[in-house]
């Protein structure tokens, strides 16, 4: 068994020899006649030599007793009907499997061998077997008999000559185009049968017959080239055969719209999959079929309909999907259904993404509500910080002054701890909360407030007149004017003898909270009110948020100044 395996493997990296071997011998029973017992021995030896070249079925694999007894009926069958016709066949069988291998070749010696070898069958044929079967002898014309028998050996010695590649084996030797293949066979069936209608029915001599079958054959295969592909601006037969081979047996366009209604219908991606597989049982093949997940996926199962003795798996990411039909699929129709599988997977994918988005969308708008009130929190912290500082030193401030600071600041900050325990509950976006908390109060008396509330913390409040009819939004003004406050209270901690100056436009169109410190770093300024950044005393994600609200309410706040001794920020209105 290993010999035999060793005797292919050998055959296998010498087909050049083989197929030498093979022309040589059809070549001596060509010379042979069709009516010796020499010429049958030398065909069946030829039958031999391709049946260790041919190309569909590897030389070192061994062949069942099925197989044999159809070689075995084959050659039997080949024997009893041996003659010229039968010679004319095989030569044409033999040109067709040349002529669709040579054209998946890319190495130039190895093309020419393989076209020397089609150009040896087509004289063989042309030269040698036709004129054998031409009922008229008197339309042969002049033979080319004894110039066809003694010119073939030195094109065989010529092919022997021919480098071989320098691989053992090239990567599509031992393939062969079943299309091309198939269409050769045709064109020479046609040239053969041609000629011999020329001369039977024009009474045309062998060789002119053959010329107007050739110029025949020429001028319809441009017409068909030329109506292929046709430049001057409408579609070609190429464009109607390509879209015959996608549509070819399927409903194609029809399950793909259907398709695309169950991913627009449908959301989640388990419901997504039952719906699209229900659909698919319209088609006519199909009688049920499952999916389960591929290795590493995490992903559900589930099946539809009925199973079938049929099955095909079509192994995509995440889902396999398996298909079990009411017959065997040609290649074709599986191409066709593993187009289909893959759309499949790439809508359930694209739904399984949309939920982690929508689950993602969903943690950050709880994470920014948090960010954001963890920042009104600490602002109300320090607003009740200085009303208990103020009411633990009685003696700078009298009672009534006291009891008024009171009565106007608690119920402003119970009303700020209600929005934020309602924002806590139902986390939302900044418009969302400018949409259900949009309050506008005096000017005068926000920044009265405001006064009291920092009166303790040696902040400057430029002196403005503000018009009895201005109001402004109480919650964007109190949150960013804290945020900003509290920033500057913090620097100024590591900053002594810092100033900070509080400045509120006549009109309320805008503020701004500046501090006699250091600047901001370069490599912060350029993602801050952009983005978090990092931060030891303020400055990071508060004012980020600040930011994004600002922008919901129609304001901008930006870093109006960013000098030494001189550093400003301003929140502004975009009306």
């Amino acid at each position: 068994m290993i010999e035999l395996w060793r005797l292919g493997l050998f055959l296998r990296e010498r087909q050049r020899w083989v197929l030498i071997a093979l022309l040589v011998v059809l070549h001596l029973t060509l010379l042979a006649g069709a009516n010796r017992a020499l010429s049958l021995m030398c065909w069946l030896v030829d039958v031999g030599l391709f049946l260790l070249w041919q190309p569909f079925i590897q030389a070192e694999h061994k062949l069942g007793s099925g197989a044999l007894l159809l070689i075995g009926v084959a050659l039997l069958g080949g024997a009893w009907l041996f003659g010229w016709w039968l010679l004319i066949l095989w030569v044409v069988i033999l040109a067709a499997l040349l002529g669709g291998r040579v054209l998946l070749l890319g190495h130039r010696p190895t093309r020419i061998f393989y076209l020397l070898s089609f150009a040896y069958l087509l004289c063989a044929l042309l030269v040698w077997l036709v004129p054998r079967v031409v009922p008229d002898t008197a339309l042969i014309g002049p033979s080319l008999d004894l110039e066809f028998a003694w010119s073939a050996p030195l094109l065989f010695i010529a092919m022997l000559l021919i480098p071989r590649p320098r691989e053992i084996q090239m990567p599509s030797s031992g393939t062969v185009d079943f299309f091309y293949s198939l269409f050769i066979f045709l064109l020479i069936s046609v040239l053969v049968l041609g000629s011999l209608a020329f001369m039977l029915l024009r009474e045309s001599l062998y060789i002119e017959a053959v010329f107007k079958t050739l110029v025949l054959m020429a001028s319809m295969l441009l017409l068909i080239a030329w109506a292929w592909n046709p430049r001057p601006g409408f579609s070609g037969l190429g464009v109607f055969l390509s879209k015959y081979l996608l549509t070819i047996g399927l409903p194609f366009e029809t399950w793909l719209q259907q398709l695309m209604e169950c991913a627009e219908q449908e959301s989640d991606p388990e419901k997504f999959l039952y719906a699209a597989f229900e659909r698919m049982l319209a088609l006519p093949w199909v009688t049920g079929g499952a999916w389960f997940p591929a290795s590493g996926a995490e992903s559900g199962t589930g099946h539809f309909g009925q199973e079938s003795i049929f099955r095909h798996d079509f192994p995509n990411q995440p889902l396999v999907i398996a298909l079990y039909t009411r017959h065997k699929l040609s290649p074709s129709l599986v191409w066709h259904f593993h187009l289909l599988a893959q759309l499949t997977n790439e809508y359930y994918i694209a739904k399984q993404r949309a939920r982690e988005l929508q689950q993602m969308s969903y943690l950050r708008a709880v994470h920014e509500t948090g960010a954001r009130l963890t920042h009104d929190v600490k602002n109300l912290l320090q607003s009740m910080n200085n009303l208990c500082y103020m009411a633990q030193v009685p003696g700078e401030i009298d009672a009534a002054r006291l009891t008024q600071l009171l009565q106007r600041q608690l119920p402003q900050i119970t009303q700020r701890l209600q929005q934020t325990l309602e924002k806590l509950q139902a986390p939302q976006t900044p418009q969302a909360e400018v949409d259900g908390a949009q309050r506008l109060v005096l000017a005068e008396v926000w920044w009265d407030v405001l006064q009291q509330r920092y009166a303790h913390d040696e902040i400057i409040f430029s002196p403005v007149v503000l018009d009895n009819a201005v109001r402004l939004p109480a919650a964007l003004f109190d949150s960013v004017a804290d945020n900003l406050l509290h920033n500057a209270l913090l620097k100024r901690q590591g900053e002594s003898g810092l100033a900070i100056r509080f400045t509120l436009a006549a009109d309320a169109a805008y503020f701004t909270v500046c501090d006699s410190g250091s600047v901001v770093r370069k490599e912060i300024t350029n993602d801050l009110l952009r983005a978090p950044v990092p931060s030891e005393n303020g400055l990071g994600i508060g004012l980020y948020h600040a930011a994004r609200q600002a922008e919901a309410y129609g304001y901008e706040l930006r870093l109006a100044s960013n000098a030494a001794g001189q550093v400003c920020f301003e929140l502004r209105s975009r009306r």
